[in-house]
């Protein structure tokens, strides 16, 4: 069965890779061809290729093969592996809002041409932006749903923040199935969910080891990261007890109990004396 399996997500991944190649040779670049002179077109190809299909093709392929577990690593834009997964929150959007607010904790901006001007300025003359945007990461098939921060002095280069993604689990029936990982439906308001984050420090800036882009350069101990977040947290009552959760371990709780990771994972109920479900 286990080789039944694997015969399978590599047969799935080879397809993904070889209609990723079809639509930019056969479909891109003939449009781009036919629309645009032949250097033209073939820099249109490569931006279209490079940037937004096999980035596409690379998290379908991540998503077959982490199936049936919570990745370890969020995933940037590229499709190389980010920030990890460390924490865990249940409760509703309203809860995580005000736990954050209570421990004074901002809402990061939407990342749009206007934040990202006015965050490119503050970077380069190190000026205070305490509700900057964050670069899109990806869990679940999609970008955060939510983002805060608190900044470390005056300068926008250092920060604590974390990024979170709802996940609805009115489905876990079919929690084996490809259905429900590949889902990238947002929880509908209101609803009580475990919505799990990813929280690391800013320490300063650099480039990206591939395409050279200026970012944020991050303290490698996200253990600590997590544990700041939850401290705080805790000391403001914002939560309930943390549960800590190794590698391969079942949380307690209908609601989370398919969340399986390679690292430590905190795991905690919104409000004070809150509880985690136990149906």
């Amino acid at each position: 069965m286990r080789l039944l399996i694997r015969t399978l997500q590599r047969i799935a991944i080879f397809a993904i890779g070889a209609i990723s190649i079809w639509l930019i040779v056969f479909v891109v670049f003939d449009f781009a061809d036919a629309e645009l002179p032949i250097y033209f077109a073939l820099l249109a190809t490569y931006a279209i290729g490079a940037y937004v299909i096999l980035p596409y093709a690379v998290r379908m392929g991540l998503k077959v093969l982490q199936r049936r577990r919570v990745p370890s690593f969020t995933l940037a834009a590229d499709g190389l592996p980010a920030d990890p997964v460390n924490l865990v929150l249940v409760g509703t959007l309203d809860e995580l809002r005000a736990a954050f607010a209570s421990i004074g904790w901002v809402e990061a901006d939407k990342l749009n041409l206007r934040s990202s001007w006015r965050m490119a300025k503050s970077f380069l003359f190190n000026r205070p932006y305490p509700t900057a945007p964050f670069s899109t990461l990806f869990l679940f098939g999609r970008g955060q749903d939510i983002g805060f921060q608190k900044a470390i002095g005056d300068s926008p280069r250092k920060r604590h923040h974390v990024r979170f993604w709802g996940r609805s689990m009115h489905d876990v029936a079919d929690v084996d199935s490809a259905s429900f990982w590949l889902n990238t439906d947002v929880p509908p308001p209101g609803a009580s969910v475990p919505w799990v984050g990813a929280g690391t420090r800013d320490t300063g800036f650099g480039l990206t080891s591939l395409t050279f882009q200026i970012t944020h350069a991050t303290d490698s101990d996200t253990n600590a990261e997590r544990n700041y977040i939850m401290g705080e947290l805790r000391d403001a009552d914002a939560i309930g007890d943390v549960v800590s959760v190794e590698a391969g371990d079942r949380v307690a709780g209908h609601h989370v109990n398919h969340y399986i990771t390679d690292g430590d994972v905190a795991v905690a109920p919104l409000g004070k004396g809150a509880a985690l479900p136990t149906g």
